[in-house]
């Protein structure tokens, strides 16, 4: 029988090691505006969102935005969204890729108190979507269509 690997591979797809953290969360390396990052895999989250703290640091446009977030133990947070920006994740690459902005210290904190890294984002649905994400969770990995 023909691994998932294989069939995907052959399909088109390119493959991004994951990593779990003691949260329990899967956590992925992506380059925004060609600058690494570090960002939760989270298929939860409707839209993919990058903290206030890291505007400048991936050359983002940040214009106000009247969406309210909520997650993650909050709601009602204010946002911001920037349009335009370049997202890869492994192999797969997306121009005018907009994003949430807005802010990340709750979400830090519970990461930082549990011994893990604090991360500059979320990708979510709307990336995952968009790229037809298949996530293998045996071996860790996501699976990207090209």
């Amino acid at each position: 029988m023909t691994q998932l690997k294989e069939f995907l591979l052959n399909k088109g797809y390119t493959k991004v090691k994951l990593h779990l953290t003691k949260t329990n969360h899967f956590e992925i390396i992506a380059t925004l505006n060609g600058i690494k990052g570090l960002f939760i895999l989270d298929t939860g989250a409707s839209n993919s969102c990058v903290g206030f703290e890291a505007i400048e640091r991936f050359n983002l446009e940040a214009k106000d935005s009247e969406i309210k977030a909520a997650g993650a133990g909050a709601t009602d947070m204010l946002t911001q969204v920037s349009k335009n920006n370049q997202l890869k994740i492994g192999k797969w690459k997306k121009e005018k890729v907009a994003l949430i902005l807005f802010n990340l210290t709750h979400v830090n904190t519970a990461l930082i108190s549990h011994n893990s890294k604090p991360v500059d984002g979320i990708i979510g649905a709307d990336i995952l979507k968009k790229a037809k994400g298949i996530i293998d969770y045996e071996k860790k990995y996501l699976y990207l269509k090209l």
